[in-house]
């Protein structure tokens, strides 16, 4: 969901502001829900301009990284975790798979249904309602970093839930030394390699590859972690710059 350059720079993030440090798991959870829902209404309030300065992004590399990973013959169902306005979904869809978007800002829920034809599920990633063993493959790209970090564990097992026997994960985040916070009245979380390794392996998700972004760039450069997983299985992973 996000747009590229708001995470190059994570030096203002308002690390203060965690949802839930200190308290009880009933008040993390009440204070990560909060958090979500402000992050919601930000994207409510400036979707017009999201669409437009997020239009041209070519994330193509990313798209072939989860497609080449899933077994079996296409068409594949696929899940857009966080489609935005579309613009991804719409890719799948014209690849002649079965392509499915989720979000939960109602204004890029709408967005994305109009240019795509794909059914677009209007759901907060707190309180995901998926089918079980459904999707060859979750395509969460740039999406996955909003959710605070009380709650991705609970997250990523209900995202393994709904993908299908060694179906595949696809992650994309801004990267950074785990810093949480506020950035620009958007909430996130900035995990480095092995922290977000942790957590995905945690789910029972075996690592297939990672690289950074955008491509060609030094490491300096490259401000996105991208991360492929399988549901189950021995880990595998490799480094492509």
């Amino acid at each position: 969901m996000a747009g590229f350059a708001d995470y190059e720079d994570l030096a203002g993030v308002d690390r203060a502001s965690r949802p839930g440090a200190g308290r009880g798991a009933r008040d993390e959870d009440a204070t990560a829900r909060e958090a979500a829902a402000l992050t919601l209404a930000e994207y409510d309030r400036m979707a017009e301009d999201f669409r437009a300065g997020t239009a041209d992004h070519d994330v193509s590399q990313n798209i072939e990284a989860l497609l080449e990973a899933i077994e079996g013959a296409p068409p594949h169902a696929i899940l857009d975790l966080g489609c935005g306005p579309g613009r991804d979904l719409g890719a799948f869809a014209a690849l002649g798979h079965a392509a499915t978007g989720l979000d939960g800002s109602a204004a890029l829920v709408a967005m994305a249904r109009a240019v795509s034809g794909c059914q677009v599920l209007h759901q907060d990633f707190l309180e995901l309602d998926l089918p079980p063993a459904s999707f060859d493959g979750i395509f969460a790209n740039a999406a996955l970093f909003h959710v605070p970090s009380s709650q991705i564990a609970r997250v990523l097992a209900e995202l393994a839930a709904a993908l299908k026997p060694r179906g595949v994960l696809f992650c994309s985040n801004p990267r950074g030394n785990n810093e949480e916070g506020w950035v620009g009245g958007r909430y996130g979380c900035f995990y480095d390699l092995e922290t977000w390794r942790g957590h995905a392996a945690g789910a029972g998700f075996a690592e297939l590859r990672h690289y950074y972004r955008p491509p060609a760039r030094p490491r300096a450069q490259q401000p996105w972690l991208a991360t492929v997983w399988r549901k189950g299985g021995a880990t595998a992973g490799s480094t492509l710059r």
